[in-house]
């Protein structure tokens, strides 16, 4: 029996515990939570979003899930298993030690989603949940049916995590050592800085969220987890198909910084855009990727005028997507910073332009 209970967002939101049986990884019983918007309105849309959020993250931004019921979407969010609502005692936060672990809390979401609202579901993530949804929509294509079969007609990734930081050469190397390292001793620390850039940046912009869920300094990484994310991102770096169109969000510049200035508000503070850019066409055809100048790690975060420019390219991509069945599903449109020498080269086309 489905059983809805009142969520910590409050008025309008309820939440969902999907039993996961016992965790791979050697953390006793696991669960992961689906968080659904319900607006005071009798007529729900039969169309959803099912939105899956990043590393030292949980889904708080209510603003998002708005604005898509707004534009006819009914809105469920996925805490992955050991993460904000999904995390228990004992629990690791965030650990796992290969991403397919996801598909089963992804599998189940989707079907819930499914019985919910009857039609087409469009898929949104963020950061590291950018690469763990087109990973799993691969090998959900190879499934009998496909994705076509599984209901999901778009994807929306904000600043996905496509690549690591740094010179290719120091990557490699650190991808090596990972890769023993992890394979070894999973849940070994890895030794890195602490920073608050950009969780008061995020603070001082008046995002609230849970701090024991989403921590301003970010929950310890470990070898193992980081080896399941460099295992993926060598697969997504070989190409997938995800099966369907997609929209990359991401800001127009980075910076790394240790400690907090006015600066931080403006830029992506975690990840290198340009690897974005670099691997964006690695998804399948019909990608469009569009920066956002001023925007923060998070889009859906940055300050009032980069965040109006994002859900603005946010719905002119949906208004494509509502005539994408009479497009031609050859094409692609994707874009790539040239200031790597080793990206791949080719140009940003927004949704007014031609196909590449």
């Amino acid at each position: 029996m489905t059983t809805w209970r009142p969520d910590v967002l409050g008025d309008g939101y309820e939440q969902l515990e999907l039993p996961l049986g016992t965790d791979p990884d050697g953390e006793g019983e696991i669960s992961a939570t689906l968080v659904r918007y319900q607006p005071p309105s009798t007529d729900l849309p039969d169309r959803a979003v099912l939105y899956v959020h990043g590393f030292t993250d949980y889904f708080f931004q209510q603003h998002l899930a708005e604005h898509f019921a707004a534009r006819g979407y009914r809105f469920f969010a996925l805490d992955l298993r050991k993460c904000g609502r999904s995390r228990a005692p004992g629990h690791t936060p965030h650990f796992v030690t290969d991403l397919s672990h996801y598909d089963a809390e992804l599998d189940e979401a989707l079907r819930v989603v499914r019985e919910e609202v009857g039609g087409g579901v469009l898929l949104a993530a963020h950061s590291t949940g950018g690469l763990v949804l087109p990973l799993w929509l691969d090998r959900l294509r190879r499934r009998p049916g496909g994705v076509a079969a599984a209901g999901i007609v778009g994807l929306v990734l904000n600043s996905p995590w496509f690549d690591l930081q740094g010179p290719s050469y120091l990557r490699n190397v650190g991808t090596a050592a990972v890769d023993i390292v992890g394979r070894l001793r999973p849940r070994a620390l890895i030794p890195l800085p602490k920073t608050e850039a950009y969780g008061r940046s995020l603070q001082c912009d008046g995002w609230r969220y849970d701090l024991d869920w989403k921590p301003l300094t970010g929950f310890p990484v470990r070898f193992g987890w980081l080896r399941a994310v460099r295992r993926g991102q060598a697969v997504l770096h070989r190409g997938l198909d995800i099966g369907v169109p997609s929209l990359i969000l991401r800001s127009g510049a980075s910076r790394f910084a240790p400690r907090y200035d006015a600066s931080v508000d403006t830029v992506d503070a975690v990840l290198d855009v340009r690897q974005i850019a670099r691997w964006a066409g690695c998804l399948g055809n019909r990608t469009t990727i569009v920066p956002i100048d001023g925007a923060r790690h998070d889009v859906f975060l940055s300050t009032p005028g980069p965040l109006t420019e994002a859900f603005r390219e946010l719905d002119l991509w949906l208004e494509w997507l509502d005539g994408a069945d009479e497009a031609d599903t050859s094409g692609s449109r994707t874009e790539a910073d040239d200031s790597d020498d080793s990206a791949t080269v080719s140009v940003l086309h927004r949704l007014t332009g031609e196909h590449a």
